[in-house]
């Protein structure tokens, strides 16, 4: 299976995780000052529909790319472990780039370190379950080539 296409497939799989985990924050009214949907909406100057759809193709399209093809960069021996620094790395780039650019300040100072905690670990949650789906697919087509080869 082609490696981009193995990436997308993982990364379905973690956004639907990490969006699954997003909705069930907002249901128990935990963290109600943090709705990345609602900013990501505010920043791309459009509705809830236009945040989700920033939310899908980050996870998605970006990561599960970025670690179909820079995976072999990451430390770590196992997809999962490589997957959780990914996700590390993304958690960086949003504390550092994208709360400043959505009006949070750096470390998203402007919405207390409760945000930052569970940003960082839904990030870990998301990196984890990318780079597991990713090595069990991978795992499965070289397993189904080899049965039929």
């Amino acid at each position: 299976m082609n490696r981009n296409i193995q990436g997308l497939i993982a990364g379905t799989i973690a956004t639907a995780v990490l969006s699954v985990l997003m909705l069930l924050k907002g249901a128990m009214g935990m963290l109600p000052q943090f709705n990345v949907i609602a900013m990501l909406a505010n920043t791309l100057g459009g509705g809830p529909l236009l945040g989700w759809a920033a939310h899908i193709a980050i996870g998605v399209v970006l990561y599960g790319l970025v670690f179909a093809n820079l995976s072999a960069m990451l430390p770590g021996r196992s997809a999962t472990i490589k997957g959780v620094t990914l996700g590390l790395i993304g958690w960086l780039v949003m504390m550092l780039v994208a709360m400043p650019v959505m009006g949070a300040g750096i470390f998203a100072a402007g919405l207390g370190l409760p945000v930052v905690v569970a940003t960082l670990v839904l990030h870990l949650i998301f990196g984890a379950v990318l780079g597991f789906s990713f090595g069990k697919i991978g795992w499965a087509m070289d397993r189904a080539a080899t049965q039929v080869g």
